[in-house]
């Protein structure tokens, strides 16, 4: 796996592959807490070793130990082992939670014991049983009029094998339809559609069809943050983009995304990222940094 990432991606960077759902990233420099946005995925780091931060708990992640995440989650994300002789290198693809939902329904799935009560995001052992399958997906890569036909077929052997898993409950709650988990991923999605919009958490919570405390409670549970502290997220790092790619000032980007008042736009984005909006971007563009959305 190393040599086939290794021989497709070059620098600092994430890297697109001709499998959807898949990409490559690799790191060639240590890199401290950066912001992030995690979506249903798994993530394998073939070489180095990377941590996710959500809620103050740390989630490591080497060639031992996947990363799995079951929602879109506000993070930060490190890279702990990495350097230009060897750099940290890996994969993500992105999970179908209706596939996961398919597959529970057949019934071959056995029962789990754990009732994944916490954030949707843990780490697994990388077993021989699981990393079969992603070699045979990146085999694909170099037989690239096999993909339409093999690769949808390989990725669900790979949800199989996540559901198997010890991290099968966090997928578990999320796909079922009937279940309070499946709600909270529908309220983040209209939250995702509507965050500049005022937000009321029990109009929310009526939305999904939960009482206000029992979604307040579940919320927090799977996301460790509020509705509004997620919703207020979102905001600061559209608000981000906005300044970075589209040449906007703080004030107007802070109205664009919903805020009333600029010097709270000001607070909360200092408070975020440690540096003040204006200060932030100019840093940011002579980097030449985008701000990241993936693990």
């Amino acid at each position: 796996m190393v040599d086939a990432i290794a021989s497709r991606t070059s620098g600092t960077g994430d890297f697109d592959t001709a499998i959807p759902g898949l990409t490559f990233f690799r790191r060639e420099v240590l890199a401290g807490p950066t912001v992030c946005m995690t979506e249903p995925s798994v993530v394998l780091v073939a070489q180095g070793a990377k941590r996710l931060w959500l809620g103050g708990t740390a989630y490591r992640y080497d060639a031992d130990h996947f990363l799995l995440t079951s929602l879109d989650l506000p993070a930060n994300s490190e890279v702990l082992e990495a350097d230009s002789r060897k750099p940290c290198l890996g994969l993500t693809m992105k999970l179908d939670l209706r596939v996961v939902a398919d597959l529970i329904a057949q019934g071959s799935i056995p029962p789990t014991r754990d009732r994944a009560v916490g954030a949707c995001v843990g780490i697994g052992d990388a077993t021989p049983t699981l990393l079969r399958p992603f070699d045979r997906l990146l085999g694909l890569l170099d037989e690239p009029d096999a993909i339409p036909a093999l690769a949808p077929l390989i990725q669900r052997e790979i949800h199989y094998r996540l559901l198997v898993s010890s991290q099968a409950a966090k997928l578990r709650r999320i796909a079922l339809v009937d279940g309070q988990g499946h709600r909270i991923a529908k309220a983040i999605d209209w939250v995702k559609l509507n965050y500049a919009e005022p937000l009321r958490v029990e109009d929310l919570a009526a939305r999904v069809q939960m009482s206000a405390p029992t979604f307040r409670q579940h919320f927090r549970q799977l996301t460790a943050m509020s509705p509004l502290q997620y919703q207020k997220w979102l905001r600061l790092n559209e608000a981000k983009r906005l300044m970075l790619n589209e040449h906007l000032d703080a004030s107007s980007a802070a109205f664009k995304v919903g805020y009333e008042s600029p010097s709270q736009f000001s607070r909360e984005y200092r408070r975020l990222f440690g540096s003040p909006p204006k200060k932030d971007v100019s840093s940011l563009r002579g980097l030449a940094v985008a701000p990241t959305s993936g693990q």
